[in-house]
């Protein structure tokens, strides 16, 4: 059966909450994972007390400093960041860390950006190597959220993945921010689903939960799974209605 993960910083939430009772909801919910951004700004030991108590594992969170890998004099400070963000995955026990690779510079060649993006990565997967946490580039849409950003492609992303050509770099495929850039999953994927370490949905227009716009979510979904993917599915969206129960109605719109 397909497993979900709830990104706890749209979902879940009320007002004036712990970010811990969110962990709480979710379990109520029936969701078997949990997935957050920023680990820095969090109580870690508080949140492994929860998880412990509620028996929720997490899916991914975001390795800081967010800073951006285009920048090859952003290199040494990323990769402390990297090192420390695996320690802080370990302590949680979230297998994938979710790296974005900052913005398109200006006067600087995408050729030359993206040689620091592979370095990067590249010396990143040696810090990753035998700690059981693995690293997922995220290409973003540049049409609505991300202007500016270097990475809007797939493809590009999975080229970069090759590149590496490491166990421990690979891509988080947001249907979203695809879908937003007229991506074709099929198209776009092709025959390298190992490369897709995990998945987010949202709907669009809106970023909403999935049945409220137009993505072919469901359709999207199954042939990933028909491809191969094993991991989860983060459900990474903006929330129109804040109840367990709108939760669970947005997982049937997505079967």
């Amino acid at each position: 059966m397909r497993q979900y993960s709830a990104c706890i910083e749209w979902l879940f939430v009320e007002p004036g909450d712990r970010f811990e009772d969110r962990i709480y909801r979710a379990k109520r919910a029936g969701l078997p994972a949990i997935e957050f951004w920023r680990w820095t700004n969090k109580d870690l030991g508080s949140i492994s007390a929860t998880l412990k108590q509620t028996g929720l594992a997490v899916s991914s969170i975001v390795t800081e400093p967010m800073i951006p890998l285009t920048d090859p004099a952003n290199k040494e400070k990323w990769l402390e960041g990297l090192a420390a963000s695996v320690k802080a995955a370990q302590q949680i026990g979230a297998s994938i860390l979710i790296a974005q690779a900052g913005d398109d510079l200006p006067g600087r060649s995408r050729q030359e950006q993206r040689l620091a993006l592979t370095d990067a990565l590249r010396a990143g997967a040696d810090i990753l190597k035998g700690t059981g946490v693995r690293l997922g580039v995220e290409p973003l849409n540049t049409r609505i959220d991300h202007i500016g950003h270097f990475l809007e492609s797939t493809r590009e992303g999975l080229d970069i993945a090759d590149e590496v050509e490491r166990p421990e770099i690979g891509i988080v495929y947001d249907i979203y921010h695809s879908a937003v850039m007229d991506e074709r999953t099929e198209d776009v994927i092709g025959d390298r689903i190992s490369r897709v370490f995990h998945v987010h949905v949202a709907d669009h227009p809106g970023r909403n939960e999935p049945g409220s716009g137009r993505i072919d979510l469901p359709h999207r979904l199954n042939w990933l799974f028909e491809e191969g993917y094993e991991g989860r599915v983060g459900l990474e969206y903006k929330p129109r209605l804040l109840s367990a129960a709108a939760v669970k109605n947005a997982i049937g719109a997505l079967s």
